[in-house]
């Protein structure tokens, strides 16, 4: 991941990471992102890991070593050391190490120890400095309150775990928002973060905020958002329309009309991250 996201930094767009929990899902990223060749970062949460078994990990490396795009392969907030190193054993080419909920210093502790050993084998680290906020519908944990990102803890943080990328807390929260809650970014803050520091930054939470917001923290240097509610929703929401039709129970019967769905979305998150076409700046 690290390659990946410098050459998006410099080139001023954002590598799309896209959760996936199932073959169907990995099949319409994978396709959506080759056809409109944009590099893509397959991200998986230890939660779905525990679904699909660290064996799917072998067909997602198959996937990417046969695609013409740049393909990483990321554990989405791995919450331990030993979650990591399970990982890493699986054949994750980056992984992301969660402890933003912990104090500053033991959250350093952690990223450091995992940062040591996953350097060892070629594995790229990301790490989390803030809060990520709760919708209260998304699959991945968050806090009830954001806790933003402090510019100056971020210096002191990648010169002290020489992490390779990192996540930072500018409003975004995990899954869907309510019609109670309006997600706000601070571009402020980012605009503070990217002076202060040459790191590739990620965005977590990205579905579901505006698009101008999104399209503007890429302007601002964000190299890597994490989508994973909007693709979900949309092939789920498919998915309920085409069982209506209780007699159909064969794959391709069921799941092609699905996977169009979310590559509907697919499509809108590369346009909207600039990210359309840039694999050629791998080759």
């Amino acid at each position: 991941m690290s390659t990946i996201l410098r050459t998006a930094q410099k080139k001023h767009f954002a590598v799309p990471a896209f959760n996936v929990s199932s073959s169907m899902l990995l099949r319409g990223v994978m396709d959506a992102c080759e056809e409109k060749q944009a590099p893509v970062i397959i991200a998986i949460h230890p939660d779905e890991l525990s679904f699909v078994g660290g064996s799917f990990i072998a067909c997602v490396r198959e996937e990417a070593h046969k695609a013409s795009i740049p393909v990483c392969i990321h554990l989405d907030h791995g919450a331990s050391f030993e979650q990591i190193m399970y990982a890493i054993g699986c054949g994750f080419t980056s992984v992301m190490i969660d402890s933003s909920t912990t104090s500053f210093e033991d959250n350093i502790a952690v990223t450091k120890k995992v940062v040591e050993a996953a350097r060892a084998v070629n594995v790229s680290v990301e790490a989390e400095l803030g809060t990520i906020g709760a919708t209260g519908n998304g699959g991945e944990a968050g806090t009830e309150n954001i806790i933003y990102t402090n510019p100056a803890d971020v210096v002191a943080f990648v010169k002290a775990t020489k992490v390779d990328t990192l996540a930072i807390a500018i409003g975004t929260a995990h899954g869907l928002y309510p019609k109670s809650k309006k997600p706000k970014l601070r571009l402020d803050l980012l605009k503070e973060i990217t002076a202060k520091t040459s790191i590739p930054l990620v965005l977590h939470g990205g579905s579901d905020n505006p698009d101008e917001e999104i399209a503007e923290a890429v302007r601002l240097g964000v190299a890597k958002i994490n989508i994973s509610s909007d693709i979900k929703s949309a092939f789920y929401k498919k998915c309920r329309e085409v069982l209506e039709d209780k007699t159909l129970r064969e794959p391709n019967a069921i799941y092609p009309p699905c996977i169009e769905a979310m590559k509907k979305v697919i499509y809108h998150k590369i346009e909207l991250f600039n990210a359309g076409d840039k694999a050629k700046y791998y080759k």
